[in-house]
């Protein structure tokens, strides 16, 4: 299925793309951050001939609303709704939406209401064999989930499996990647380490510092004050060496 992802919070955004990421059978064809923008991917893809068949829209957005935006729109593609107010369900159901998604929104609910759409465009493969696609998710999990992050004006697509380090950098962070050639690429992107240690797995990262997140199993040998990834030397932050211990430990 080919699908829109719509919602001004860039972190949201993110999220929505780790899932996405995580289902063989989802296309994102683009991510918008406003309505505006998403009528101009929508109109684009239409005129290609490969229209978007499953949109997920975020209902609180300036300027234009998303409830507003699909009410305009003349043939809208299927559409769930994104938001972290209740209040709206009842309005969206009335615009035929396929789902109501609550922030924040977990992968099994994503999953399911993507299943949803699937018997809408009468695609049984997608549904028929939830075993089949857990397997295919748990394969997924472990070698191909990303996130989008946005690298000067560019949406660079980062694998999980490639990250080393996250480093804090005010109101940025630089994320420190592993290429398939064993070298170091550093990206650097607007977003908080909070938001950001959200989005990543809490079995696959550990914050070690106020200023580092590292994936666990990238780690090559530590001390009671210092941890050795990918050819760094890094600090363990007094207050999370709890943490850090039963992470590396289990």
């Amino acid at each position: 299925m080919r699908c829109l992802l719509v919602d001004d919070e860039p972190r949201a955004l993110n999220v929505l793309q780790a899932h996405a990421g995580m289902l063989p059978m989802l296309s994102i064809c683009g991510t918008c951050g406003s309505a505006m923008e998403a009528f101009d991917v929508l109109q684009r893809e239409a005129l290609r001939g490969e229209p978007v068949q499953l949109m997920f829209l975020d209902i609180t957005m300036p300027r234009l609303t998303g409830l507003d935006f699909l009410r305009s729109l003349e043939r809208p593609p299927l559409t769930i709704l994104t938001t972290a107010y209740q209040e709206y369900a009842l309005q969206g159901y009335e615009l035929d939406v396929v789902d109501y998604l609550m922030k924040p929104i977990s992968f099994d609910r994503f999953f399911r209401a993507v299943q949803k759409a699937a018997r809408r465009l009468n695609l049984p493969e997608i549904i028929s064999a939830r075993g089949a696609k857990s397997s295919e998710v748990s394969q997924m999990q472990s070698d191909e989930r990303f996130l989008y992050f946005r690298v000067e004006r560019k949406m660079v697509k980062v694998f999980l499996r490639e990250i080393c380090v996250v480093e804090s950098l005010k109101d940025y962070v630089q994320i420190i990647v592993q290429t398939p050639h064993g070298g170091l690429q550093k990206l650097i992107t607007k977003q908080s380490m909070n938001a950001l240690e959200l989005m990543l797995p809490a079995e696959e990262f550990v914050r070690v510092h106020r200023s580092y997140i590292v994936a666990v199993k990238k780690i090559s040998s530590y001390t009671a004050s210092t941890l050795d990834i990918c050819g760094m030397t890094l600090p363990i932050g007094r207050n999370f060496k709890g943490n850090f211990r039963e992470n590396v430990q289990e």
